[in-house]
């Protein structure tokens, strides 16, 4: 068995989970999980070993996922969303163009440093331990802040709807 039928037995079930998680679709689910399979061998020497491999998959797999919805202009279903009940999925919510006009007003009157360390995750997709890096605080402040940036974005986006 090769290194990369091991990778894709060893985590095909974890990517799997994630994208199924996002787009509630079986079929959807299997098809970008085969994208992100072939994505990661392709670029599989830019893998730096500096995050679990799991969580650099799940990345791609996210990406892919973002992509699809683009290409297919598919609609997500808030009330599907796993975040939280009646809660905006900050994520998926930014592939909707008037969404993201609203999330990115919201996230204009954010105070610092919400507005910075949610822009580093969300759109620099830096990882929280680069975050931390860059504010000299830890890996948990960094993951602290970016939830409350998330949770203070969706208050203010149910205050606009």
């Amino acid at each position: 068995m090769t290194e990369y039928e091991d990778l894709y037995r060893l985590y095909f079930k974890d990517v799997f989970l994630y994208i199924k998680s996002l787009a509630n679709d079986e079929h959807i689910a299997e098809d970008i999980t085969s994208e992100t399979f072939l994505k990661a061998i392709q670029s599989i020497d830019s893998f730096k070993g500096k995050c679990d491999i799991r969580v650099w998959l799940c990345q791609i797999a996210k990406n892919c996922y973002f992509s699809y919805l683009r290409q297919h202009k598919r609609l997500v279903n808030l009330d599907t969303v796993t975040e939280s009940a009646n809660s905006i999925d900050i994520d998926v919510a930014l592939i909707t163009s008037e969404t993201s006009i609203q999330i990115h007003e919201v996230l204009h009157h954010l105070e610092e440093p919400y507005k910075e360390v949610f822009s580093l995750r969300t759109f620099g997709e830096l990882s929280f331990k680069q975050i931390a890096a860059l504010f000299g605080k830890s890996d948990n402040w960094a993951c602290v802040t970016y939830h409350r940036a998330r949770k203070k974005i969706s208050e203010g986006m149910e205050g606009l709807q």
